[in-house]
């Protein structure tokens, strides 16, 4: 499902039906975001953080590469906030614990730059892709499992 994005309310508007979408499964529940710098991606982490109840301001995690938000929305009880802009191979994530957050039911992940990390990204992963239209609109593709 694509949608077009003129301000942060859209954004948010698209972030509450994704995040209606999703439920708990067997393993963590991971979301990869792809698109450009500037496309959208940590703008639509940062709303979603705010629908699942984050009070504390979320800052795309670059240079921390995982911020850890306790959350209690729809039995998910960590989200997770990844940015693999800075990593080059899988193992690096795999160092941060990836394979024990990633089998957790009740994490919620959303992951930055996944094509980064291509190997670690679960096959059951949820992908949306960002593209930059122009300085106020966003094409939002959310596509299906």
């Amino acid at each position: 499902m694509k949608y077009l994005s003129k301000n942060l309310g859209e954004t948010a508007g698209i972030a509450k039906d994704f995040l209606e979408s999703i439920s708990l499964g067997g393993k963590a529940t991971v979301v990869a975001l792809q698109g450009d710098l500037g496309a959208g991606k940590t703008a639509f982490t940062q709303e979603a953080g705010k629908i699942m109840g984050v009070v504390e301001n979320m800052h795309s995690p670059t240079f921390v590469i995982m911020k850890i938000y306790e959350i209690d929305f729809k039995g998910f009880k960590n989200f997770i906030h990844v940015d693999a802009y800075r990593l080059e191979r899988d193992s690096e994530l795999l160092h941060l614990g990836w394979e024990e957050i990633v089998s957790e039911p009740e994490n919620l992940v959303f992951i930055e730059w996944p094509e980064n990390v291509p190997g670690a990204i679960p096959i059951s992963a949820r992908k949306i892709a960002f593209k930059f239209i122009d300085e106020g609109a966003r094409e939002i593709e959310i596509h299906e499992s």
